[in-house]
């Protein structure tokens, strides 16, 4: 069985986020989420995965992104933060939930990203045990 990984935040993140789309404002929402992939896909090379997932009939979104450690996180919260901010009048953030060990600077940018978002925290659920295998492009 793998060590965990300490305060402080090395190993991989799972970032996932769910919020309800305000009514009339999907269309909007996918305009400004376009723009938002393609600042975060030209500004953050280390960011392993970022996907948004739409549930139309229940009005909610879902992001999910996979960071190599906390700094990643921290990096994505501080590029995208005007993005974010030019959301934030189409949702309004239900949760917020990390998998992984991450920075008490990570919790206080994913505290922010909350509060502009209109939720109320966020949950944090450090790994207790486990392994990361290389990705294929480092095993090259």
């Amino acid at each position: 069985m793998g060590d965990d990984q300490g305060p402080g935040g090395s190993g991989l993140i799972v970032y996932i986020d769910r919020s309800d789309i305000r009514e009339g404002r999907a269309d909007d929402l996918r305009a400004g989420i376009r723009r938002l992939v393609e600042v975060i896909e030209s500004e953050e090379a280390q960011l392993i995965s970022y996907g948004f997932h739409f549930d139309d009939e229940a009005g909610r979104m879902t992001v999910v992104a996979v960071h190599p450690d906390s700094a990643s996180l921290e990096l994505h919260l501080e590029i995208g933060r005007t993005e974010f901010r030019r959301l934030a009048d189409m949702v309004t953030l239900r949760q917020i939930e990390v998998y992984g060990s991450i920075s008490d600077k990570a919790i206080a940018l994913l505290e922010q990203k909350a509060t502009m978002l209109g939720g109320k925290g966020i949950t944090v659920h450090p790994r207790f045990a486990g392994f990361d295998h290389p990705q294929a492009s480092e095993a090259d």
